[in-house]
């Protein structure tokens, strides 16, 4: 291909702002529409990109023939309605996380574009986060030995906001909106089976949104490791972002503190501890820019695998349903189906 292939955002917030950089940093891709049904969201698209089409309907866009590739931003409740129609219509589909609601709906997306020789991707973007890509090069350099306990925490104590990521039935709940993000690091991390997963959910205190104010998530794998999850609107006193325990020593991710209140957008500082009681921070290693993208076009134009999978990203919406069906049984263990190991 000589031509770059064509991208349109269907929804232009913060995440649209960013792949539309990304987009003009990639060589392969350009973007060449933009859909929102906010007039001020599509000038601030054209800011960056002036030169592009505008749409207020979804539909019309993808039937403009102006576009190779869409970027779908929109609530994770629509995510496999306009996946199903792009992949319909010939169109390559960049999903924001989740893929979906469900792991039968993923499956569905995955096959259909396997129908139609399209490519099907979710935006996994913390997976190229400077803090977890140092804290997995250091684990598989056995920096800590063989790990066997793993921990993640996102949260403080904060009145959650009023939009669609605090409604469970447009997000998917609280296990879904940042363990999106959590369990598919777990997962790029652990290649083991995992045995069982077991979720909680505590509704206590933050009555006006219907996601849990708390909730927890904990992967066995077969070998006995153990992975956990814990999302919190109610963690007065915060958990490392990070805690993983070694057999010869252990890793801490430290939130920085003084960013508030936009902790959980930086990265953590990282610290090994070795078995003799030696403590030393590691300086984060440096991440390609918009390498998710990078990826992207390569893979389109000339068949470099990516790092991200469709069915990575269709086993984490496996994960977290079955820790909400635990969730609704007290945290009984519930065994996923996983397709990608």
């Amino acid at each position: 291909m000589n031509s770059p292939l064509r991208v349109g955002l269907l929804a232009y917030g913060a995440i649209g702002h960013e792949h539309n950089q990304a987009v003009a940093a990639t060589q392969g891709l350009t973007l060449t529409a933009v859909c929102d049904t906010n007039p001020e969201r599509i000038a601030a698209a054209q800011e960056l990109a002036p030169e592009i089409a505008s749409f207020g309907d979804a539909t019309l866009m993808l039937d403009s023939g102006l576009i190779d590739i869409v970027v779908i931003s929109t609530p994770p409740n629509s995510h496999y309605s306009w996946a199903r129609e792009a992949l319909q219509r010939g169109i390559h589909v960049v999903l924001e996380k989740p893929m979906a609601l469900t792991a039968a709906e993923c499956d569905e997306l995955i096959a259909l574009a396997a129908e139609k020789n399209l490519t099907l991707v979710v935006y996994q973007n913390r997976r190229f986060d400077r803090d977890f890509v140092t804290m997995r090069r250091l684990i598989e350099s056995g920096a800590i030995g063989e790990p066997f306990a793993y921990e993640s925490f996102v949260g403080g104590y904060s009145r959650p906001c009023d939009y669609w990521h605090s409604m469970s039935d447009v997000s998917g709940g609280a296990i879904f909106d940042w363990g999106s993000h959590y369990l598919d690091q777990i997962l790029n991390l652990f290649p083991q089976k995992v045995a069982h997963v077991s979720g909680v959910n505590h509704k206590r205190h933050w009555h006006h949104v219907t996601n849990a104010d708390h909730a927890e998530v904990r992967l066995t794998f077969d070998n006995g490791t153990t992975a956990i999850f814990v999302n919190s609107d109610l963690a007065a006193a915060r958990r490392p972002k990070f805690y993983v325990l070694g057999t010869h020593g252990a890793i801490i991710g430290e939130w920085d503190l003084a960013a508030e209140p936009a902790v959980a957008d930086l990265p953590a500082q990282i610290f090994v501890y070795k078995d003799d009681g030696h403590r030393a921070q590691v300086e984060l290693d440096d991440v390609t820019p918009y390498l998710f993208h990078q990826e992207l076009a390569a893979y389109l134009l000339d068949g470099t695998p990516m790092q991200v999978s469709a069915l990575g990203s269709r086993d984490v919406v496996a994960l977290m349903e079955a820790a909400e069906t635990s969730a609704l049984r007290n945290g009984m263990p519930e065994v996923p189906r996983l397709l990608a190991r």
